[in-house]
């Protein structure tokens, strides 16, 4: 298990868990989970992503056929397993 921020370029993984203990949005959650803008994104639980740009700054994922950008700070607090490229 480790935290999405520290995939490289072209690498996948599993969305494990989102360890947060305050929501995106400013209100806290029940046992520090945020699920709330998180998975609006399309990053829940089971899902597969793909790291297509990680150079610094908000990382550049792959996510079904959407790309999206995320801040650094909520890329670190993603737990993924199954690192492959």
């Amino acid at each position: 298990m480790m935290p999405l921020g520290l995939l490289s370029a072209g690498e996948t993984g599993e969305i494990l868990a989102v360890r947060t203990a305050q929501a995106v949005g400013g209100s806290r959650e029940e046992g520090g989970r945020c699920d709330c803008r998180v998975e609006d994104l399309g990053l829940r639980v089971g899902c597969t992503v793909q790291m297509l740009n990680n150079t610094g700054g908000p990382v550049l994922l792959k996510v079904g056929e959407a790309r999206l950008a995320v801040d650094r700070c909520l890329a670190m607090k993603i737990m993924i397993k199954g690192v492959a490229r």
